[in-house]
């Protein structure tokens, strides 16, 4: 069993702000924690805009507080988000991520895991995971049912 608390995270290698101050991720579990995904609380700073589009992973999120938005890239929609809010980018959908008046607080989940210290590139992605292959044919069978 694995437990961890906030606080022990908080300005340790497992926070990772963005060089822009846009957000910052605490990421509670990893892929060397062995559980297939990782799982973080990020926090979108209120104002803020991000261009993030996840080749490489899905993402699950959540909003717990705050508010802010999301648009989809492709078709232009924008999304509310506040708490009790969850969005799923199953189709490496490219996004903004707007901070509303309030910081966000938003509980993630990424499949394949990341490694720990990752941030995201020019095109708004993460690195993919060593072992990319084999996650993407778990993901291609999961579909096949």
């Amino acid at each position: 069993m694995i437990v961890r608390t906030r606080e022990e995270i908080q300005g340790s290698e497992r926070e990772v702000q963005a060089a822009n101050g846009n957000w910052i991720s605490r990421r509670f579990v990893l892929d060397a924690d062995g559980a297939g995904f990782s799982f973080h609380e990020t926090i979108i700073k209120a104002g803020s805009e991000t261009r993030i589009c996840y080749k490489n992973h899905i993402e699950a999120v959540y909003c717990v507080a705050g508010e802010g938005e999301i648009e989809d890239l492709r078709s232009g929609e924008v999304h509310p988000i506040r708490d009790g809010v969850l969005y799923l980018l199953d189709q490496h959908d490219p996004h903004l991520l707007r901070g509303g008046r309030s910081d966000m607080r938003l509980i993630c989940a990424f499949n394949p895991p990341i490694t720990g210290r990752e941030t995201h590139d020019a095109d708004g992605a993460y690195s993919p995971h060593p072992r990319q292959a084999d996650y993407a044919a778990v993901r291609l069978n999961s579909r096949a049912r």
